[in-house]
Formats: C-alpha cells, structure tokens, sequence
C-alpha cells in the first residue's frame, strides 16, 4: 500500500468529504486497482459499500459463478471512502448515493413499462400481446442497482446512460413466425428510438423466443443456456401475460434450475472472498499480468446476441 497515496486521499476527504471511488478515480488519476487496495489496507480510511450482490456468469471463472457489481464497479459506484474518524459522514453520503441508484433503478423500470405497453397497444395485427407473450425486465434494475454513469454502448461506442434495460420476450405456441418477427422488429425500433434520443439515451438489450426455445435451455448444459436460466430466474414480469411468466418460473423450479443457480450463488459468494484475499496480497503487477479477471468481469451478454 502507498502511504503518499493514502496521505493523498485523506488530504482530499478533509477538503471534499467522503468520495466515490469514481470521484477519486478522477481526482487522483491513479488505476482503479490501485485505489481499492490503498482503501482497503489502510487503517486510518474508511470504505463503505451498499446495495445487492447478486449472481453473475462469467467463462473465465471455475465454475462460472461470480458476483455482480464486480469488485470494481462496486468500489467506483457503489462505495464511499471518508476517514475512519468521522464514519458519519461517509455514512450519509453512501446513503444518498444508494437513494440515488434505487431512483434510477425506478425511472429506468417505468420507461422501460411505458414503451412495451405503448407497444402492446399497437401491436402485433392479429395476435393479443398481453394473451399470448410475456415481458420480463433483467439485470441490475430488478436488484434496485441500476445506475446512470455513461459508458460506451458495445457496438457502437457512443455514451449511454449507465444500466442497459435488459428484456426477455417470450411468446407462446400461437404466434406465428411472421408475428414473431414482426414484434421483433419493433422492440427493436423502439430500441433504436431511445438509443438515439439524446435527452434519454438508453440501451435496450432483448431477445424474442418461443416456449420451445426455453423447454431447450432448461436443459441447464450449456454456458450460454445457463446464463439464459440465470436471466429467466432473477427477471420480474413487465407487461403481457402472466400466466406465462408463472408457468416459466415453475419449470425452472421443477427442473431443478433454481436450486442449481442458488448453489452456484452461495460458491460466487466464496468466490468473491477468495478473490478479494488474493487481490490485496499479491502484487500490483503480477496481478494486472494474470489475475484482473478478478477485479472486473467479462460482459454477461450472450443471451442477447
């Protein structure tokens, strides 16, 4: 641990207050990995971390079970690092910070409900939405961990407002393919719509399937049909039928698929330990040559390609 950068630090919490690790990410300049150890070594700083952590699979780990928010996303967004002589503080402000995140989380659900119902009352000719399809909203907004700092959409580049919205479209044995396809298109022009709105700016990543398609990744053999599960298992229901959403929620219990995914929740959790001993004892440099996988994951987006 660097005790100039420790000294550093306290210097700017005496004139700032408690900081994010993105607002001394910025500040400071130094590598995030650097900052999180400095912060957790140090005996005279204190960091304070809030909200969910929750499942996430990743091919690189043993097992694929890690946990979300990742090690460094959770020290630059979900933490707060003040001094170890005034916790109040630090306390206050990581409190305003997960106030803020669970507002996001809620604006990005209900526009998330606005568009897909406004969607549902136009569409499909001939086929009932709210009958024969179900919406189901994933990811960090269903945790209440939605947050609103831009990043770089995947494809191509350009600034997004934080969480992407993620939606699973499943429809049932009356809809036909073109029907399918027709919906398709149009979550995706709803998709596009909100990703070129400069004053919304948010990413919509979906997939449409039929009931078929999930009886197939049930089968729980595959990574990429796990981390369909995993994503079925965690979503909530956002517009359409809900007789299909309790119907997918059943067969992932009496296939087993829910139990398998706790037990692979409970082995990230000791996988998180395990990684964060590894991560402050060994060596800055040896870790960024072998071992940053374990600081930050590979994104979690098969299911939506």
């Amino acid at each position: 641990m660097s005790v100039i950068l420790e000294n550093s630090i306290l210097r700017l919490i005496e004139e700032r207050g408690p900081l994010t690790g993105s607002e001394l990410l910025e500040t400071t300049g130094e590598e995030g990995l650097v900052l999180w150890k400095t912060c957790r070594l140090s005996t005279r700083l204190l960091l304070l971390s809030a909200g969910t952590r929750y499942l996430r699979l990743d091919r690189r780990v043993e097992g694929y079970a890690r946990l979300s928010p990742s090690i460094l996303r959770e020290f630059l967004t979900y933490s707060v690092i003040g001094s170890g002589h005034d916790p109040d503080s630090a306390a206050r402000r990581l409190q305003a910070i997960m106030s803020h995140i669970e507002e996001v989380s809620r604006t990005k659900s209900l526009l998330a409900f606005n568009v897909i119902s406004a969607l549902g009352s136009r569409l499909i000719h001939g086929t009932d939405l709210s009958r024969h399809s179900c919406f189901i909203l994933a990811g960090d907004i269903v945790y209440n961990m939605a947050h609103d700092v831009p990043r770089p959409e995947r494809s191509t580049g350009k600034l997004v407002r934080g969480s992407d919205i993620d939606l699973v479209v499943i429809v049932d044995e009356f809809f036909s393919p073109e029907a399918r396809a027709r919906l398709d298109e149009a979550v995706y022009q709803e998709k596009y719509r909100l990703f070129m709105t400069p004053h919304i700016r948010e990413e919509i990543d979906y997939v449409v399937k039929d009931i078929d398609r999930v009886l197939e990744q049930i089968e729980f053999d595959t990574f990429r049909h796990m981390v369909a599960c995993k994503i079925l298992e965690e979503g909530t229901f956002l517009f359409g039928s809900e007789a299909i959403f309790q119907k997918l929620k059943s067969l992932l219990r009496e296939r087993g698929v829910t139990d398998r995914l706790r037990a692979m929740e409970r082995q990230a959790h000791l996988f998180r330990i395990k990684a964060e001993k590894y991560l402050l004892s060994e060596d800055s440099q040896r870790i960024k040559e072998i071992g940053m996988y374990l600081f930050y994951p590979a994104e979690e987006s098969e299911e939506f390609e």
